[in-house]
């Protein structure tokens, strides 16, 4: 509020005196600069509600994509190696063409229901039977980041079960006649060399939030940004994430209630991300910190390792969901994403009309607060003569 010196008033032929005019246009645009920064302030918080909403819209765009790329084939070229005879073969008989592992002689003495079988209670089963994949591509690329001895690697509830599948002599030798050797013997089979056997309690889980509302309990992991904020291009999601667990291994797979994908998946996978092509893989280095792959073949490891060459031609692979309900749940995501769309379409449209509004406002709040300055100038001038 502008004070004005009485001693400097005079009358102006019984109208109001100079101070007084000077105090009322001081209150009167000062009165306007205040109505004109409510309208601002209004105007920039409208923008910015607005701005948080697309970012939100693309994110669940984003994530939608996701899950239709997992429910449809991606029509990406497959790998110059990739087996088709492996697509509609059963899980099972890839394992037992692994004749001589240990995973093999486990599918084959659980297909035949072996009274022996007690002797592995405490085995969930092998990695590559324990999650399903839609796109062919992803379970192909999924299998080479792996590797065969991961595929085929044993999951087991805890420690007790693990020591359970091997026996050792007086020497430290590998007892052939008990545990898993010894079921091996009964089917005329030898199980050679190395083999991995996977103790979920034993391994560190996965301890943020889930997606609010997914009934397969996919992580909510934070989705990667190049440094201008923005989404990779061709990011499709995290491999932890888009592996289909049987709804009985979602929950209380151990003792401590969690389930295969924080424990078994994110201990394979961790924040492995998977994007559309090699090309949208290697353009989003900078974002990458915890390995990449790529639907037509390529990978990224930690600590800027690239896997070069062609595929290793693992003849192993997750299994596919079912086809029907795939394609029903890609109809329904169909719609969703238009809907999504078109939230985001009027969003933008909402956000270019604001910032129009707020453009004008700030000119108008600008003019407004030169007017004041140069009253205030004129009336410093004034009381001075």
């Amino acid at each position: 509020m502008m004070m004005v010196d009485p001693k400097e008033t005079t009358q102006n032929g019984g109208g109001i005196s100079q101070a007084e005019f000077a105090l009322f246009t001081s209150n009167r645009i000062q009165s306007d600069l205040e109505a004109m920064g409510i309208k601002l302030k209004t105007h920039e918080d409208s923008l910015k509600f607005l701005k948080a909403q697309k970012t939100k819209l693309d994110e669940s765009i984003l994530d939608l994509q996701v899950h239709m790329n997992k429910l449809n084939p991606s029509g990406t070229p497959r790998s110059e190696n990739c087996d088709g005879n492996l697509q509609g073969e059963d899980i099972n008989e890839q394992i037992l063409r692994h004749a001589n592992s240990a995973a093999a002689v486990l599918t084959h003495v659980q297909s035949r229901h072996s009274p022996q079988v007690t002797l592995t209670k405490g085995v969930v089963g092998v990695v590559a039977k324990l999650g399903k994949v839609h796109d062919e591509n992803l379970s192909q690329v999924l299998s080479d980041y792996l590797g065969t001895r991961s595929m085929l690697a044993l999951v087991c509830k805890d420690y007790d079960s693990v020591k359970g599948l091997e026996s050792y002599d007086s020497q430290g030798n590998v007892d052939r006649n008990a545990g898993l050797h010894g079921l091996g013997s009964s089917i005329g089979r030898t199980i050679e060399g190395h083999f991995d056997a996977i103790s979920l309690e034993n391994l560190r889980p996965y301890v943020g939030q889930f997606i609010a509302g997914d009934p397969q309990r996919r992580l909510n992991l934070l989705k990667p940004k190049l440094p201008n904020g923005e989404y990779p291009p061709g990011f499709l999601g995290f491999a932890v994430n888009m592996i289909q667990i049987d709804p009985a291994y979602l929950l209380c797979v151990t003792a401590y209630g969690h389930g295969l994908r924080e424990t078994l998946f994110y201990s394979l996978f961790s924040r492995l991300q998977v994007y559309k092509t090699r090309a949208d893989m290697i353009s989003a280095l900078p974002c990458i910190s915890e390995g990449a792959v790529s639907l037509d073949g390529g990978i990224v490891r930690t600590g800027g390792i690239l896997t070069l060459g062609s595929s290793d031609e693992v003849k192993l692979r997750f299994a596919k969901p079912n086809a029907s309900r795939a394609m029903d749940n890609h109809s329904e995501a169909e719609r969703q994403m238009k809907e999504l769309k078109q939230k985001k379409e009027k969003t933008l449209e909402d956000i270019k009309r604001t910032q129009v509004l707020r453009d004008h406002a700030v000119y108008n709040f600008g003019k407004k607060k030169d007017e004041f300055v140069r009253f205030l100038a004129q009336s410093s001038s004034t009381s001075m003569r």
